[in-house]
């Protein structure tokens, strides 16, 4: 892990491995490792970048930061920074989130390709996004696994350290997403005018945000495209590695510029 310094006041820690075209990979409310065992497959064949959003894992968040907004600005301005070109944004989420907006906002061209894993972040009629702070552990469990048996911990087996660190996480996603719960209201208009290759990878049984959902989401790219993944939930990279991971390695060689 790396810090590096946008603002006197925001510094972003980074874990950075292998080489080639540049991929940014964002977390979702689950925190940095949701996506650390993508990221480090990503890494045999691409430069990958993941972040740890500001107020996760108990990094520091600055008071003004208080929104999605807020993160997409400073990772455009890590890229601006960082002179990174023909970059691949992967988001999960809370992460895929963040892509679209920072997508929209990219401005220098920086991003050219996107892929959004179960994303979040727009209001899609009558495909609410599910009340995640008003679940129970288990209830979260079943919304967000195909296979919730497999994966769902009892809070109650987590060392008081571990129970700590998810609840702040909480916390901090609470601040950035809670109130509008989840999306942004102009968000969904504005996907129109991203042209970049997007790639919406589902969950065949996510119940946070459904297939339904991603579709619309996907078609209101300029340039989207929504997969399914069978026998997966809301964390695809983690219940199907492997088919999640090829699809994204398929979009990095199609997307890239300097082919």
């Amino acid at each position: 892990m790396a810090t590096t310094h946008l603002h006197p006041d925001l510094s972003l820690t980074l874990h950075e491995s292998g080489a080639g075209r540049p991929v940014l990979v964002l977390h979702g409310g689950g925190g940095p490792a949701t996506v650390a065992g993508l990221a480090e497959a990503l890494s045999r064949t691409a430069h990958a970048i993941t972040p740890v959003h500001p107020g996760w894992d108990g990094t520091d968040r600055p008071a003004w930061l208080t929104g999605i907004d807020d993160l997409a600005l400073a990772y455009l301005q890590l890229l601006h920074d960082r002179d990174l070109r023909d970059v691949l944004v992967v988001g999960s989420s809370l992460g895929g989130w963040i892509a679209a907006e920072m997508a929209v906002r990219d401005t220098a061209g920086a991003i050219t390709g996107l892929v959004l894993i179960d994303a979040v972040g727009v209001r899609i009629d009558g495909e609410p996004v599910t009340d995640f702070f008003a679940l129970d552990p288990r209830a979260a469990a079943d919304h967000s696994w195909h296979d919730p048996d497999r994966f769902y911990q009892d809070p109650a087996d987590f060392p008081a350290e571990e129970l700590a660190r998810r609840q702040a996480n909480m916390a901090t996603m609470r601040v950035l997403a809670g109130d509008p719960y989840m999306h942004d209201p102009e968000l969904l208009h504005r996907l129109a005018r991203v042209q970049v290759p997007a790639l919406l990878l589902w969950g065949e049984s996510d119940r946070i945000a459904t297939p339904a959902y991603g579709d619309a989401y996907a078609k209101a790219f300029g340039n989207g495209r929504l997969h399914v993944i069978p026998e997966a939930g809301h964390l695809p990279q983690i219940e199907q590695p492997e088919t999640t991971l090829s699809l994204i390695e398929t979009h990095l060689r199609e997307t890239s510029t300097s082919r």
